[in-house]
């Protein structure tokens, strides 16, 4: 089994953050070589899909070394929370409250990087007063991602109102004719509303990982010496 596992510990160094694990369809012990690998490293990671009944059966020594959120199915391993944060510069909106388990892989993926997000909950185009009344705070938000299952309406509408990056993020919420998030994902896809991105059907991970390249260059060119 060791030889299997190749962990990325440089990835640092190209990407400016770290490997994540997913663990999903991975052993109980094939999740502890990871651990033991990432530990003796002196490293650090973000364990997603790790669901409730694997973290109860971890050993205590592993389980007193990781922060995990059984709603985002997240896990930090040997991480420490950032001294300070800047003001959140990532906005987390989504439809409804169903879309909170994806909605919240996004906010502990991109504080695990040391990105604070502010989230917007349940302000979805069913009742969009609730948007509305969020849309000035919104404008000032460099990069957005919109959590929406259903019919995924959300997305298109931010994007005609907000000048932000507007990464999509479909779910899988919803039953009939939304198809496990098909429809959401299609409706992202196929916006009227100009310059979407979208990722994989309930991949907050990826959204994370998305918002914080966006961020990251941001960052970086407000940095850089004017000439």
């Amino acid at each position: 089994m060791n030889e299997q596992i190749r962990l990325d510990f440089q990835r640092p160094e190209r990407l400016d953050f770290d490997e994540a694990i997913l663990c999903a369809r991975k052993s109980d012990p094939h999740l502890t070589v990871i651990m033991d690998r990432v530990l003796a490293h002196g490293a650090r990671c973000l364990m997603t899909r790790l669901e409730p009944d694997v973290f109860a059966r971890m050993a205590p020594t592993y389980r007193e070394r990781l922060d995990y959120d059984p709603v985002s199915r997240t896990a930090y391993l040997n991480w420490t929370p950032p001294a300070e944060l800047e003001p959140p510069r990532i906005a987390v909106v989504s439809a409804g409250s169903s879309d909170m388990p994806q909605a919240a892989e996004v906010t502990r993926t991109l504080a695990y990087l040391g990105a604070a997000t502010k989230q917007f909950i349940d302000v979805g185009v069913a009742g969009l007063w609730r948007l509305l009344e969020s849309v000035d705070e919104l404008r000032t938000f460099p990069v957005i991602v919109a959590v929406a299952g259903m019919d995924g309406a959300l997305p298109s509408v931010l994007g005609g109102l907000v000048p932000g990056v507007i990464i999509c993020l479909p779910t899988s919420t919803g039953y009939g004719v939304s198809n496990g998030g098909e429809t959401a994902l299609h409706a992202a896809l196929a916006s009227c509303a100009p310059g979407l991105a979208v990722v994989n059907i309930d991949n907050g991970y990826g959204a994370a990982c998305a918002a914080f390249r966006a961020l990251n260059m941001i960052r970086r060119a407000a940095a850089a010496p004017t000439v």
